[in-house]
Formats: C-alpha cells, structure tokens, sequence
C-alpha cells in the first residue's frame, strides 16, 4: 500500500474499533459530534472533514476501505501523496456539500471520497478490469457508470435504504470537476511547453530543440531569454512527473508571469 492510503485505512480501522467494537465512544454520540448533520453543519464545521471516519458496521468500512485499498495505491503512485490527499479530501468534502444541498439528515461513512476515488480511477484506467465476487470482469468505466446511475436514481428518487446516495454522487460529481480542471491547466501548461520550445529553436542559434546551443555566441538578450525558457522546461518537466501540486508559489508565479507575456506577445503579433 502506498503511504496516505495506509494512513486513511489505519485512522479508519482505529475509529471503528473504538466507536464499534470497544465503545470508548459510544456510536450515537460519535454520529452527533462526528457525523455531518445538515441542520447543524454552520455549528459544527470540522465535521465536513470528521463524518467521512466514522462508519456504522462493519460492512460499511470494510468496504470502503477494500474499495480504496484497490483504487486508491495506483492513483497516489501517479500523483504523489500531496495531491492524493488532497482529492480524496475534496471527493469527501464534495459528498457532504451535496447532502446540504439535496439531501438532509446526518450522514457519515467514507463513501463520498471512495467514489471519487474510484471515478479518477476509471478515467485513469478506463479499461481496466475489475472483478466482481472474483467472478465477472467489468471494465472500470462502465463499473463508475453504473454506480454513478444507482447514486443518482436512487438518490432523487428519495430510495429509504439508509444509503448516503447524495454523498455518492456528491464525491463523483465534485471529483471530475476538480479533475477536469487540474487537466486544463496541465493542458495550457503543455501548449506553454511547446510553444517555448518552437521558440527556443530561434534564441538558440543552431538548437535542436532539446534545450542545446548552438556554436553561436548568444547576445546577451538571447541568453536571457534562453535562461528563462531553461528554467520553464525544468518547471514544466516537474510538473509532468509529479503533477501541479509540486510547484511552489513562487514557481506558479514565475510561470504565470512567463505565461502572460507569451500571451501577449502573440497578441501584439496578430
């Protein structure tokens, strides 16, 4: 298991075992000062963060937990655990908002954050397959699109289970958006990339593109232009190996600033 998910399976496993099974908190009153109640959400804040510990059974962590020791490992290897943390977070975060929103009553469980764990799973790996009872193969997407429809029919279908639905469909929604827009900056950061090395084949006389001189001597307007556009391609490879979340503020501003004038000067030209 990679490190932040061993971390949100042990505080898991640690608050059932004392809420469940030793009782040091009896299940009611963790449910009333941990679990996300919409009619006291503006009193209690912290549980916005605090429901997505708690769990009512032990089928419930369990398979929240086995759901996120699968999904989860891959997608915190790609990211990095910073921003790993960060999304599950926010999934869960998203679960509790759309049951403020939509819903009402009290809710509490993982849920919302393992789903969103598992839709950028499946956007990840689309096809990859996911055996159900070990038995049937499904491809991850259609396994997401399956159980984003359940959330959503059973959830405005007003369903009495004693699901969380709107916290299920909260997690998936909140999640693609947040996933949607980190892929369109890293995406206006790639067309950055490629835009400054098409533009560095003309501040390096006989460059390859790759960041070389030429045998040229630079004047001194070049070499700062190439200094900079050295630095952004460092910049940008950091990002590519270990996403957005890596960059400091000071290096988001640099490359903001080098954004904008790039920009600009595609402006003046046309």
């Amino acid at each position: 298991m990679t490190p932040w998910v061993k971390r949100i399976i042990a505080v898991n496993a640690v608050m059932f075992v004392v809420v469940n099974w030793i009782q040091a908190i009896p299940l009611t009153a963790a449910v009333q000062y941990l679990g996300f109640n919409v009619s006291e959400a503006l009193r209690e804040p912290w549980t916005i963060i605090s429901y997505m510990f708690v769990h009512a059974g032990f089928l419930h962590v369990f398979l929240n937990m086995l759901m996120l020791f699968f999904f989860g490992p891959p997608l915190e290897e790609r990211w990095g655990g910073k921003a790993f943390i960060k999304y599950y977070v926010i999934c869960g975060i998203g679960g509790a908002l759309f049951t403020l929103v939509f819903g009402g009553g009290t809710i509490i469980g993982a849920s919302g954050a393992v789903f969103g764990v598992m839709l950028a799973y499946a956007l990840n790996w689309p096809d990859s397959l996911i055996w159900i009872y070990a038995i049937f193969p499904v491809k991850a997407k259609y396994l997401v699109l399956f159980l984003g429809a359940l959330s959503f029919f059973s959830a405005f279908a007003g369903a009495q289970d004693g699901i969380a639905h709107f916290a299920h469909l909260g997690g998936l929604v909140v999640g693609y958006v947040y996933l949607k827009k980190v892929w369109e900056v890293q995406a206006r950061w790639e067309g950055l990339k490629k835009r400054l090395r098409r533009r560095r084949l003309s501040v390096v006389p006989g460059g390859s593109g790759d960041g070389t001189r030429g045998p040229s001597q630079l004047t001194p307007d070049a070499d700062e232009e190439a200094r900079i556009l050295e630095v952004v391609d460092r910049l940008l490879d950091k990002i590519a190996a270990h996403g957005l979340e890596s960059l400091s503020a000071e290096e988001r501003r640099f490359l903001d600033d080098v954004s904008r004038r790039r920009q600009a000067q595609h402006r003046v030209r046309h």
